[in-house]
């Protein structure tokens, strides 16, 4: 379940629309993201004070199921360039505690069969 939040941003269904396309084909990818809760936020920061450009934040936090606690943060001045670096990384994060997961299994296998040939 993917949950988009707006923060000091107007809701648009368009963002969330494309938030929401664009972690899809990730859940698709990583099927155990299915069972998780996907919390999106899409923020923008703007100074009253100095000028400037808007900074456009999105913010990816998986509740639940095998990957939570991966979080991953991205800002940039363009909220749909924001949303594509998070998606990138996040599919890198994703990789990579699966393989760190994988990696422990292989490591914990390998000893029982160590502990078994002794015996």
């Amino acid at each position: 379940m993917i949950k988009v939040v707006f923060k000091n941003l107007n809701s648009s269904d368009l963002a969330r629309e494309a938030a929401v396309e664009r972690l899809g084909g990730i859940v698709e990818k990583f099927e155990q993201l299915q069972k998780s809760r996907i919390l999106v936020t899409l923020e923008m920061e703007n100074s009253p004070i100095q000028a400037g450009p808007d900074q456009f934040k999105v913010k990816v936090q998986v509740n639940g199921g095998r990957y939570q606690g991966v979080r991953i943060e991205k800002s940039a001045t363009s909220l749909y360039v924001a949303l594509a670096d998070v998606v990138e990384h996040m599919q890198e994060a994703l990789n990579r505690f699966s393989d760190k997961e994988r990696v422990a299994q292989r490591n914990k296998a390998r000893r029982l069969s160590r502990v078994d040939l002794s015996n």
